[in-house]
């Protein structure tokens, strides 16, 4: 049995949500974190939340809005967050993969963001591409706990973020085949790792190209179980517990 910790589960990528939450129970999720990425989105989550009793939320501005949010967007999050389900501040962080990125906008907002978690007590589900240099110095200054969302870099920083109390989250990733990622999990340990799927996007092998849903961390855990020697049962395990340490109200 497993947990998603990093899905979308959002009208606009599912007709059907009850569907796709029944199929992916049969394959073996019992809890899934659906994550808003902007003021639309969050309302969206937490509804989603309030609706299902194994969906839980959270929620936070994702750097692709960096011109698009308002300072009522970050006053919402404080009041979210007192929410019971809602288990973290998240998805946030910076994303210099686009044109049109604007880093002093992007930490600014990453900033704000991450004292409202310190100060709420409240980890953190942070985004990070092609910006893992800044996004390393920006959490240093925080005395904060969370998730690195689908992580994929090298060793080095994947200690550096463990040090600082991170865990790192990893999908469908690890299933392609020029994914190194594998080989950090391997060298550093499970214990440092929890499952996500980020459906509808990044399906594993051997359904990429179709969409992703969250009961697709089955291909996941298979495809560990056998690159790692471990069994499905060890996998769930471990990643279950590692998840429960960063989102203490999935405890409640």
């Amino acid at each position: 049995m497993f947990i998603d910790s990093h899905c979308h589960l959002e009208d606009e990528y599912y007709q059907d949500i009850d569907k796709v939450l029944e199929d992916s129970k049969k394959m073996g999720i019992t809890t899934f974190i659906t994550a808003g990425t902007n003021g639309i989105t969050n309302k969206e989550a937490i509804q989603k939340a309030r609706n299902y009793k194994d969906i839980y939320a959270c929620v936070g501005i994702h750097p692709e809005f960096q011109d698009n949010y308002t300072d009522e967007d970050l006053e919402s999050l404080k009041e979210y967050i007192k929410n019971d389900k809602v288990v973290a501040i998240g998805e946030i962080g910076l994303d210099y993969h686009y044109e049109g990125y604007d880093k002093e906008k992007q930490i600014n907002l990453l900033n704000k963001q991450l004292t409202i978690a310190q100060d709420y007590h409240m980890p953190v589900v942070i985004h990070s591409r092609d910006a893992t240099e800044d996004t390393i110095n920006v959490l240093k200054k925080y005395n904060l706990k969370g998730v690195i969302h689908s992580f994929s870099g090298s060793k080095e920083s994947a200690q550096i973020y463990i040090k600082m109390g991170y865990k790192l989250g990893i999908n469908g990733v690890v299933t392609f085949k020029n994914a190194h990622i594998k080989e950090v999990i391997k060298d550093l340990g499970l214990e440092h790792f929890i499952l996500e799927t980020d459906s509808p996007f990044l399906t594993p092998v051997p359904l990429r190209g179709t969409q992703n849903i969250p009961g697709n961390i089955k291909y996941v855990a298979d495809f560990l179980s056998e690159y790692l020697g471990m069994s499905c049962e060890e996998i769930s395990k471990i990643t279950k517990e590692n998840t429960y340490r960063i989102f203490d109200k999935l405890n409640n």
